[in-house]
């Protein structure tokens, strides 16, 4: 019964009418999560698989750990964390989502989601079926080898954030993530918005909220950033690249 309710909950969040009413090739974020190099006919064809979703508000789940795997989801607005619950009922957060970012991609070995997906603020994403979206990969290589680009990049975040790296190196990586990940959406490289509470990025991070909230106040003395609750204004690129070892 509850495997039918998320079943529901899933139609719910799509609805027979969501399918997308702006092309993906007119959207802001098609650079993003359109596949690259598609011809215009293929570009027709994979938009006639993309629905977009109602409004999803925070604190509301897009997956739950244990999930079938049904579809992937591409963030169109808001900000998304996934996390899953250790054996001590800690919640251990794994990642956030940006737009144009895809959500669902670690179910596809096992068939089901192994963390929980939910909005962080008000968001919308554009769904597609995993059935739909391999059949169209098949015919397209280019649809295929996004996906493992994907994957891909997935994989090497995780494991630069499992490495031997300082409290302080790790906060000015994520920080330089989010530069990065927010300048190629056409935003300010400089000043954004923190979307995730200072204990989410402690725990995506592997540190204590303490040591995330001291390292942002030795930031900002320092005058590499200023930090005004969740506004963050990098001041220093350079410098913070350095203490990212990316310079």
């Amino acid at each position: 019964m509850e495997n039918l309710a998320r079943v529901e909950q899933v139609h719910d969040l799509y609805g027979p009418s969501g399918r997308a009413q702006v092309a993906c090739s007119r959207c802001a974020l098609g650079e993003l999560c359109l596949p690259r190099k598609l011809s215009p006919e293929e570009t027709q064809r994979f938009e006639q698989i993309v629905h977009r979703s109602r409004p999803i508000q925070p604190g509301e789940h897009l997956f739950r750990a244990g999930d079938s795997f049904q579809s992937i989801a591409s963030v169109r607005t808001g900000c998304f964390k996934s996390y899953v619950i250790d054996q001590e009922g800690q919640e251990q957060v794994l990642g956030f989502y940006l737009p144009g970012e895809i959500i669902g991609l670690d179910a596809i070995h096992s068939h089901s989601h192994t963390a929980n997906v939910v909005a962080l603020d008000t968001s919308a994403v554009c769904g597609l079926t995993f059935e739909s979206m391999s059949s169209m990969a098949r015919q397209m290589p280019e649809l295929q080898s996004e996906m493992f680009c994907i994957m891909s990049r997935r994989i090497n975040e995780l494991e630069t954030i499992a490495g031997d790296l300082s409290a302080d190196e790790r906060i000015a990586m994520f920080l330089m993530s989010l530069s990065r990940r927010f300048a190629s959406r056409g935003y300010s490289e400089c000043e954004f918005i923190l979307a995730m509470s200072r204990r989410d990025i402690a725990s995506y991070l592997r540190l204590a909220t303490e040591t995330v909230s001291r390292v942002l106040a030795r930031f900002q003395k320092a005058g590499i950033l200023k930090v005004d609750r969740k506004q963050v204004s990098i001041l220093n690129l350079e410098e913070l690249q350095k203490l990212a070892g990316q310079a």
